[in-house]
């Protein structure tokens, strides 16, 4: 491999605020820990909780960098001590604590992912967080088997077309809600049975009658707030509530006496401060079950747009805005 520079370009938040805050700056080239790899990034990814660190929501977890960024990939270039399954030189899709939006972002070993055959730098990157926490969210926690139904809020999100895509694939009824007609249009393509359009119409009494009158087995929730008594109204029997954002608050009151009668299960979880050994299991399943839709082209990355690292203030203006899929960042040539 050649050798490392002293110094790399990364995005650095200046100061809790707005876009602008992100500011290009040169930082060390990190140094991998035991069992860690050192990548050099060819793309990395933009999410929600990179916004949030951005506000000063979202404190950074001890020993990861404060650097934002979740998800990177790349090529890896050095290996720390004890860091086995890998070599030099190979292809990889990372999940990351933070310290992606840089030239060089060390990952733990078991955090990393074979970049799909056939699979771009772009499109890997917009692998790692998005299908962690799905599959994590959707069919661990959220226990999702076949010929169940599925409703996913926000559905042409990351997270979004992620779950629709998955959930279809692994052979459930899915639903989604969506800001637009157009938007719910790109959800029926990527395998939901019915888009929703939020702003004119009821998802409760619409997935009431796409059911039957059943409801709906599991719900993936990023909405929080009001959302949260009309999912319990939604659900069916034994359903499900996973939630994993609250774009509409996070304190809310619930009707126990509904919970109850309908024996739901309301749940929830984080990804950022789980431990490796968690976050190398999810990739072990990742790798058993979804690689091999991914390298068939049964379930393909939705990309919105690209920006330039420098330029990463203009990506989070636009993942702020509307938006499809998922928005990265390219490094390097």
């Amino acid at each position: 491999m050649p050798a490392l520079p002293a110094l790399m370009t990364a995005v650095e938040i200046a100061h809790p605020g707005g876009p602008e805050a992100l500011t290009p700056a040169r930082r060390p080239v990190p140094e991998p820990g035991p069992g860690e790899v050192l990548i050099k990034v060819a793309a990395a990814g933009i999410n929600r909780p990179d916004v949030l660190q951005r506000q000063g929501h979202y404190p950074v977890p001890p020993g990861a960098s404060d650097i934002p960024g979740l998800e990177v990939a790349g090529d890896i270039v050095v290996l720390g001590s004890g860091a086995s399954g890998w070599a030099l030189g190979d292809r990889v899709m990372a999940l990351l604590a933070g310290g992606g939006y840089a030239e060089y972002a060390t990952a733990p070993a078991p955090q990393c992912l074979p970049v799909p055959k056939g699979f771009t730098m772009i499109e890997a990157r917009r692998v790692p967080e998005t299908f962690f926490t799905v599959w994590t969210n959707v069919f661990e926690r959220g226990r999702l088997k076949t010929g169940e139904t599925l409703l996913v809020h926000g559905g042409t999100s990351g997270i979004g077309t992620t779950a629709i895509q998955l959930a279809k694939a692994f052979g459930a009824r899915v639903f989604a809600t969506a800001g637009s007609a157009e938007k719910c249009r790109v959800c029926e393509r990527l395998g939901a049975e019915r888009g929703i359009d939020y702003k004119s119409e009821d998802f409760v009494e619409a997935t009431r009658t796409l059911t039957g009158g059943k409801g709906i087995d599991l719900i993936l929730d990023m909405v929080g707030g009001d959302y949260v008594a009309r999912n319990i109204a939604a659900c069916a029997v034994d359903g499900r509530i996973v939630s994993i954002a609250f774009l509409k608050g996070a304190k809310v009151e619930v009707n126990l006496a509904s919970v109850m009668a309908k024996r739901l299960w309301l749940t929830g979880s984080t990804l950022r401060p789980r431990s490796v050994a968690e976050k190398g299991a999810i990739a072990t399943s990742l790798r058993e079950h979804v690689l091999p839709l991914l390298e068939s082209a049964r379930v393909k990355p939705l990309i919105d747009a690209t920006f330039p690292l420098a330029q990463a203030a203009d990506a989070h203006r636009r993942i702020e805005a509307d938006h499809v899929g998922k928005i990265v960042l390219t490094v390097g040539s």
